[in-house]
């Protein structure tokens, strides 16, 4: 296996670009949901074999989000046919000892990954929407931590809500562009998982193809990868030299990633290993932040447990169907009618129509 250079520097705002060359990579985006399922199943697995003391330890690691008292009553109405609406985040945090990971040149945090999850009532078959990074967007009115009061604003780029703003800022921006109320929010820090791969004794990838990026110094030949910790926040912080360039292949690598991660954790033999279900459970809960009533141990095994029903396997995972700005060819609006027509199925839990799965700016894949 190769050697996996440390990184100069980050590049995660960089804007989309768009190029000719062809770019595999989208059957990631498929496993993001059942990554979710797994993860949830992991803690149902930590709240049923550990002693008290152990669970309230863990109970303290998860952060709350009050989304409803954030966004208050300004919210879409929820359907009696909506089923579950579930808005995931997959974060990537540069603050404090993880800047160190990134030579210090970026900090705070950013949402690289947005989806929503939707789960029909008494149904196995669920649909994730990945919404574009890139996308503008209107952002609504919303009140910061603070209480303080952040105007409106047009041609606002999707991925810097969450830094600006905050979480349920991005939660009702979602609620906004699409009409589907969205009954829970979990966000994933990838950095966080950082002592997750450590704890498991590292996870091996499979590089699809050979990985040279000359801005984050990372170097990678095809084939299969065992990361660290640090090597694994590295790899999935890469966009350049890969694919086609675009933050498109970064999300494909992280979705990869996160596959494999949890993978990983479910082929180790966690019921054999008390001690090892514990450490894993802990390095999990750290990473996670949800919206209030998810924000226990107890309510994240019990939700945890309605979703046994779910097949992953048969996830579909749906782009949001946009097109190439007319201002700025670096960003992306909601393309129409398509995208129009894959809410509206979303919220009347209809089949969603083949023409609102086709997206006319791809990436160049």
């Amino acid at each position: 296996m190769s050697h996996v250079s440390t990184p100069q520097r980050s590049d995660s705002d960089a804007p989309h670009r768009r190029r000719g060359k062809g770019r595999k990579g989208r059957t990631g985006k498929r496993h993001t949901g059942r990554n979710i399922l797994i993860a949830l199943g992991v803690l149902v697995l930590a709240a049923g074999g550990t002693a008290y003391w152990l669970y309230s330890d863990l109970d303290g690691n998860i952060k709350g989000v009050d989304i409803d008292k954030a966004i208050g009553d300004d919210r879409p109405e929820k359907l009696p046919t909506s089923g579950q609406n579930i808005l995931i985040l997959g974060s990537d945090s540069r603050a404090g000892a993880n800047a160190a990971l990134d030579a210090g040149h970026v900090s705070g945090a950013r949402s690289d990954t947005a989806l929503v999850m939707h789960i029909p009532d008494g149904r196995t078959k669920a649909v994730a929407v990945s919404i574009p990074r890139d996308t503008l967007v209107t952002r609504p009115e919303c009140t910061k931590k603070d209480g303080s009061t952040v105007p409106s604003a047009n041609r606002v780029m999707f991925n810097s809500i969450y830094s600006q703003v905050g979480p349920a800022c991005v939660v009702k921006t979602v609620e906004k562009i699409s009409g589907v109320r969205m009954d829970h929010y979990v966000e994933i820090d990838f950095a966080g998982f950082k002592g997750l791969v450590d704890a498991i004794g590292g996870v091996t990838v499979n590089v699809p193809q050979d990985i040279h990026d000359t801005s984050s110094g990372l170097n990678m030949t095809k084939g299969p990868h065992r990361l660290n910790g640090t090597q694994a926040l590295q790899f999935v912080r890469t966009r350049h030299g890969v694919g086609d360039g675009s933050d498109l292949g970064r999300i494909s690598l992280q979705q990869q990633f996160m596959l494999d991660l949890l993978s990983e954790i479910k082929r180790q033999d966690l019921l054999g290993s008390p001690t090892k279900t514990y450490k894993i459970a802990d390095k999990l809960t750290a990473a996670l932040t949800t919206d209030s009533d998810l924000a226990s141990l107890t309510k994240l095994a019990e939700f945890g447990r309605s979703l046994n029903g779910v097949d992953p396997s048969t996830m579909e995972t749906i782009m949001l169907p946009v097109a190439y700005d007319k201002v700025d060819p670096n960003r992306v609006v909601a393309a129409e009618p398509q995208a129009s027509q894959l809410w509206k199925a979303i919220r009347s839990d209809s089949p969603i129509p083949e023409s609102a799965k086709k997206s006319p700016a791809h990436g160049g894949s």
